[in-house]
């Protein structure tokens, strides 16, 4: 649930926390990205199935389940202006755009609104550290039973997502200079 997470990370407040405050499970994974802010967000912007960029993880077991997600390794222009009110679909999953601060914040909220999962950049030491944070409300019996296997698996997707976000990004910045 906190994997990469410092100390205060993961029981902090983030932005974003405030569109689901009361939530039954929260998961904070972060990483340091040697590349600023400017590199890490295209890749931010540009999430979701195609003909968006991907999730930049494990794009087989994504589409296994029917997201038709393809992980992009260039920054696609017209997806680089992000505004709140867009939607994208995770499977069943409607997610509207909530809150946009380039380079800084982007959140996304389900369309139950048991789901906020949101992306903080923060500049550190000339680079970026990536907060990947999911809260989410488990409102019956069986939400909760089928977030049994659901957490583990989520940790290794969301660990590919934030690495594929790194490799990407501190190669957009040794290439823009």
């Amino acid at each position: 649930m906190t994997w990469g997470s410092q100390p205060g990370e993961a029981d902090g407040r983030l932005p974003g926390d405030e569109l689901l405050e009361e939530a039954d499970g929260v998961a904070t994974r972060a990483i340091d990205i040697d590349a600023p802010p400017d590199a890490v967000w295209p890749w931010l912007a540009q999430m979701g199935p195609a003909p968006r960029g991907g999730a930049y993880t494990y794009d087989w077991i994504e589409n296994l389940l029917g997201l038709g997600m393809r992980s992009a390794d260039r920054v696609l222009p017209e997806f680089q202006h992000p505004r709140p009110g867009d939607t994208i679909a995770y499977g069943r999953n409607r997610m509207r755009l909530e809150r946009v601060e380039p380079e800084h914040v982007l959140a996304w909220r389900s369309e139950d609104g048991n789901w906020v999962w949101t992306f903080v950049l923060e500049p550190r030491d000339g680079g970026t550290r990536l907060a990947s944070r999911n809260r989410y409300r488990l409102p019956t019996l069986g939400a909760r039973i089928g977030m049994l296997p659901m957490e583990p698996a989520s940790l290794v997707m969301e660990r590919k997502m934030l690495r594929g976000i790194k490799e990407r990004a501190e190669r957009l910045a040794t290439t823009t200079g």
